[in-house]
Parts: structure tokens; sequence; C-alpha cells
């Protein structure tokens, strides 16, 4: 039985994505992920122009007049969501945790692949992986996912993107399209990436929240690292302290990025407590000119 609180959730960001997708993002996706080749359609009688590789000689020499076989691009596509819930998560300094942001962004992906026929499946993740559903099709097994996303407790802390990304390359046998959704605080996956990389198209969507990334300028204040429940008081009013903390934050995104590009991941940077359509769109956007070019 689903509580109250948990329905609505599920039902706003029903409404919320499914705008999104129907207004920006339905059409994006289908221009950027296509299929792996074409299937054959019909046969259909020559017209001036077709290509002549086309022509279908057995039906042509049956019915004395020149046809040729038409093909369509072979659309279904396999859609995997490995969705991080790992304790770090749940952190958020705006109306929204990293948690609450990666299911709405699930969402938006597993609408967009429905919307264009395709099956989307999730894995939910922590130190190991926890929880897989396999791909299926429907806008209810959508549904599914997004409240298996947000009810979800998960068993451990931790975060193993190692886990996950090795679990996929073990399950999924035929190329799929992967979307990692972390905040990547972990390491030592990077082999891992590149096995997964190599055979599937992954994208990193990173999320993010603006309190991990600065500090206030004049108290003490209590960090708890949410993964192992370390505790620490730190002396923010004291700027080498602020300054260091700037940088290791700074090194840890050059370095995630650094990592993505070497293996040819794109990424989508999202921040909990800001606008997520705009980053979407930009990356859709942006990776629609690459491949023109």
């Amino acid at each position: 039985m689903i509580d109250r609180e948990l329905f609505r959730k599920i039902r706003q960001i029903e409404i919320t994505t499914g705008r999104l997708v129907d207004e920006a993002l339905a059409g994006e996706y289908h221009s950027v992920f296509k299929g792996q080749g074409m299937e054959y359609d019909e046969v259909r009688p020559y017209q001036p122009g077709d290509d002549i590789r086309t022509i279908d000689w057995n039906v042509t020499s049956r019915s004395g007049t020149i046809h040729v076989k038409k093909y369509v691009e072979e659309r279904e596509l396999t859609v995997l969501l490995l969705v991080d819930c790992s304790r770090s998560t749940r952190f958020g300094t705006g109306s929204k945790s990293k948690e609450e942001v990666a299911a709405e962004i699930a969402a938006i992906l597993a609408f967009s692949a429905i919307r264009n026929n395709d099956r989307v499946g999730a894995v939910l993740f922590t130190g190991e992986v926890e929880k897989y559903i396999p791909p299926r099709k429907g806008s209810r097994h959508v549904l599914r996912l997004v409240r298996e996303i947000l009810a979800y407790e998960p068993r451990r802390r931790d975060t193993s993107l190692q886990a996950a990304l090795e679990f996929i390359v073990r399950i999924m046998k035929k190329r799929c399209i992967v979307f990692m959704i972390s905040d990547f605080f972990d390491a030592g996956f990077e082999q891992s990436l590149r096995l997964a990389a190599r055979k599937h198209d992954v994208v990193a969507v990173s999320t993010n929240d603006r309190g991990e990334m600065d500090l206030p300028r004049s108290a003490w204040v209590q960090y708890e690292d949410m993964e192992t429940g370390r505790v620490a008081w730190l002396p923010t009013f004291i700027p080498m302290v602020r300054n260091r903390f700037l940088a290791r934050m700074a090194s840890f995104r050059e370095q995630r990025s650094d990592t993505f590009n070497r293996h040819k991941v794109d990424q989508v940077e999202i921040f909990a407590d800001e606008p997520y359509d705009k980053p979407l769109i930009r990356f859709f956007q942006r990776r629609a000119r690459r491949q023109r070019h």
C-alpha cells in the first residue's frame, strides 16, 4: 500500500516531468538515441530517385514491374538507469535532496524512453547492487520505477560504482543506453567504467548540491560524512580552512570530468537546488550537434 505522501510525490513527478518530456525532450531523445540498424518494412513500386540496390528482384520478376524494399530504423532500444542510493544522496540544502532530484531525472529519462517505444529498467545500488528492475515498456512500469527509487530503503550507506558497472556489463548482453545517476563520491571505478563504455552508451548524470561546494564564512560548523557517520567540526571563519575545502571540491569536480572525458562518457551536471531542465536540454542539443558533425 502506497502511503499518501509518497503517492503525492509520485503524482507530482509524473505531472512535472511529463510536461517537460512532451514539450522539450521526447523529440530530442529520439534524434540523439537511434536504433542499431535498419529493418525490413515492406515492398513498394519503384519511384524515380530510389536506390537501385534496394530493388526486390523476386517481386519484380513476379509482378512484371520494378519494386523496391523499404526499410525503417530499427528503433527499439533498451535504457538502463543506474541510481545511486547511498547515504550521501540524501543531502540537500534547498527544497529537494539529491535523492529526490535523482528520482525526477530518472522519471524524465524513463518517460522519454517509453514515448519512443523503448524499454527501460533500473539498478539501485549502494556499496553493492541492491535491486534490479528488468527493462520493460509502458507508463505503469515507469511509475513503478519512480516509486521504487523514492521509497527504497537501502541496506548499506556506502557507494560502489564499480559494483554497479560490473553488474550491467555482466547482465546486459546487448548494447544499451546506461544513465548513471550519482554524486560520484567514490573512487576506484575507472577500469569498470572503461569496460562498460566500450560495450554500452554510457551517460553520467552527476547530482550535486551547492552546499557541498561552499562553506559558511563565520562559524564553527559540524560536518558529518553521511556514508561513514564520521563527524568533524570545522572553523570555517579561518580563510585557510575555507580555501583548502574549496580547492578540494574544485579538484574533485575537475577529476570527475577528466575521468568521463578520458573514456568518452557524456556528462550532465545537475544541482539539486537549481532547475534541471536547462542542463538536460543543453546535453541533448550538444550531443545532437556532435552527431551531425
